[in-house]
Order: C-alpha cells, then structure tokens, then sequence
C-alpha cells in the first residue's frame, strides 16, 4: 500500500507541476518563476493537509523526492523545444491543463482522504472530507494567487465540488465497505473526480452565478 500511495502521489505531482508550470509559462514568468509555480502547485495541498493533520515537518521536507519531481517536471515544460511546441498547439496545451490538473485534483484528493483515515481520524467523516479537499485543491489555490488570477476552484467547471464528491466516494468506501481494498476505494473516487472535471469542460457546466 505505501508503494501504491507513493506512485499515486509522484504521478500527481508530476500532474500538478505541469499544470503551475504551463501557468507561469502563460504569465511569461522566468526559470525561477516556473519552478516555484510547479513546486507550490505540487506540493502545497499536501503541506496545507500535514499541518492540519499534525504532522510535521511535513512530508515534502522529509522525503525530497516530491521537490526534486516537480522541479525537474517544471524545467522540463520550460525547455524550448516543449514551450514551443505547446506555444504552437494551444488546442493541446489546453488539453493537457484540464488532464494534468484533474489528474493532480484526484490523486491528491484520495491520497488526502487517506492519510487522514491513517492519521486516527477514519471516524470522522467531515475531517477526512476536509482534509481531503484541501490536499486536492490547495495548491492550485496557491498557484493561482502567486500567478495573480482569481482561484480557479472559485470560477471554473466544478472544480472544488468534483473534489467534495470524490473525497465523500472515498470516504464512504473506506468506513462502510472495509473490507474492500483501500486502493480500490481510492481509484474510485480518483474516477469520480476525473468523471466530473471532463463533463463539466465537455458541456461547459458551471454552479449557479448571481
């Protein structure tokens, strides 16, 4: 289960850097710029989540192989060849946004859920939601703010709420159904937060605006 976790958390962070790295590449901000965004978007959900959870230091500043992947994933979007390639394929570079950034919302949601369960909080479910939720979205929240945009989750297809649904999938699963594998619970509700993103930027779906 820990290799398990540990793939799904590279794979995110991988995700999520080249989403906070095309964003700066967007802003035309500078090397140090690019890998701070990817860095921040891939690792601070889950510095936000450890902090809440008591754990410290956290887990990026234990195990640096979350910060050398997402820099390294960062400098590798900065590299010319790449930046022009997306530069010349925006219908692409727009896909692998929403396909990175949903796969780094679902990954860490699930992943969030589930440390906090490990974390003796399994019978409360509002804080394994929480926590879940915040791992998932807090580092886009960060990416957006240093970038200067409005949070995405505040604006855009769903965002936060695919994440409330898949942590609550998750959650459900883990407490009702323990006899089922954890993973399974988890690949569930990582399905129903990367259902719920591609239908909302397939039909344009947005929650209700004043």
């Amino acid at each position: 289960m820990e290799i398990f976790i540990l793939i799904l958390e590279i794979i995110g962070t991988v995700a999520f850097a080249i989403s906070g790295a095309i964003t700066a590449i967007k802003k035309r901000m500078d090397i140090f710029g690019i890998c701070v965004l990817g860095l921040t978007t891939a690792t601070g959900g889950g510095i936000i989540r450890d902090l809440i959870l008591g754990i410290t230091p956290p887990s990026t500043f234990r195990d640096p192989v979350y910060i050398i992947v997402a820099i390294s994933t960062s400098v590798v979007t900065f590299l010319p060849f790449v930046r022009r390639y997306f530069e010349k394929k925006h219908t692409l570079l727009e896909l692998l946004l929403l396909v990175s950034d949903s796969a780094g919302l679902g990954i860490f949601t699930v992943v969030g859920a589930k440390i906090a369960v490990d974390a003796g909080f399994g019978d409360n479910g509002f804080l394994v939601v929480f926590v879940a939720v915040l791992t998932g979205v807090g580092g886009g929240v960060m990416r957006d703010v240093f970038a200067g945009d409005r949070p995405y989750i505040f604006v855009k297809h769903v965002y936060a709420s695919a994440s409330i649904a898949g942590a609550l999938v998750c959650f459900l699963l883990f407490y009702l159904v323990p006899a089922l594998p954890e993973y399974v619970s988890m690949l569930v509700g990582f399905v129903v937060v990367m259902t719920i993103r591609f239908l909302a930027a397939r039909f344009r779906l947005n929650l209700p605006r004043p």
